[in-house]
């Protein structure tokens, strides 16, 4: 009768156990990074996609009003002038005012930096059309420029900073994240959500600068603008950084990884998109007008105080 009982006993016992093993396997190979990277492609939400069209230079004639405008400056900077009409939100709660919005959305910020950062969450959330004001209000109107204290040549001699080719690519593993949904839309959602609480991460030249080893640094540039006005010592050049072309993989994904650019807005964007899946990424602010604005080797998204306009503003909450 004891025998009995123990064939019964196991009977029912072993299944169990089977059942539970196999859950817990199906749990730990589970590759989050992997089903959302899969899901991106998939969607036609690769970086290309993210960085087209992401920017909208200030008209002439200060018309924006196709535009349901979103400044996520502070409050007391939006007090002190915005752009009529504008609805003004923290950046950890412009999904809900975008859910608000009638018509295809412009995010404005003080320089366009934190704004890129914004759009490309706002794109991966289902805007595919949401642009940032170029520049920021310091191109709406000189009485908010704040752009002109902040460029300069810091690297213009610097030991670090060099005309060298670019090293060769090399290929890495994922970034690895753990998720409570295997729902890759779900996963997306939730990634977004921690990097709008998170906020928009950044460094300086000068950090960079000194000890360009702490980083794995990756130059937006073109091939020919990549030698002709220098770069970090070390600095890859990826670009398009794509997804689909396994371009992704070439960043490192067990040090902070630097994104520069010539403003900071598409280096700002492609932050945003690399913290999305899993990559430590942090924004160099200012880019190359910071770096070198001095360097006669380029004009174009050069910063000038003639840069900035003269376009009507509202003062007041």
């Amino acid at each position: 009768m004891k025998k009995l009982s123990f064939y019964l006993i196991a009977l029912f016992l072993i299944p169990a156990l089977v059942f539970t093993s196999c859950k817990k396997d199906n749990e730990e190979t589970f590759d989050a990074q992997k089903a959302l990277t899969d899901y991106l492609v998939a969607q036609d939400l690769d970086m290309n996609k993210i960085l087209d069209g992401f920017v909208f230079p200030a008209p002439e004639d200060g018309n924006v009003s196709a535009f349901y405008i979103i400044d996520i400056r502070s409050a007391d900077d939006y007090a002190l002038g915005h752009i009529e009409g504008a609805h003004r939100v923290d950046l950890p709660n412009i999904l809900t005012e975008a859910a608000l919005a009638d018509k295809g959305i412009l995010v404005v910020c003080k320089t366009g930096q934190t704004a890129t950062h914004a759009v490309t969450l706002l794109r991966l959330s289902g805007y595919p059309t949401a642009k940032a004001l170029k520049w920021g209000m310091s191109g709406w109107n000189t009485q908010f420029d704040v752009w002109t204290a902040n460029i300069g040549s810091v690297a213009n001699g610097h030991a670090n900073w060099n005309t060298d080719a670019a090293p060769n690519n090399l290929t890495y593993s994922s970034p690895v994240f753990s998720s409570t949904s295997t729902d890759p839309a779900e996963i997306l959602k939730a990634r977004i959500a921690g990097v709008l609480t998170a906020g928009f991460l950044t460094t300086t030249a000068t950090d960079v600068l000194t000890s360009p080893s702490n980083y794995f640094i990756n130059n937006y540039f073109s091939e020919a603008d990549y030698t002709a006005f220098g770069h970090f010592d070390g600095a890859y050049r990826i670009n398009p950084l794509l997804i689909s072309e396994s371009q992704i993989n070439f960043l490192d994904p067990s040090k902070r990884i630097i994104n520069y650019c010539y403003t900071g807005q598409t280096s700002a964007a492609i932050t945003a998109y690399l913290r999305v899946l899993g990559y430590d990424a942090v924004s160099l602010m200012f880019g190359m007008n910071k770096l070198n604005n001095s360097s006669a080797a380029w004009t174009s998204n050069k910063w000038s105080a003639s840069v900035s306009k003269s376009l009507p503003y509202v003062v007041g909450k």
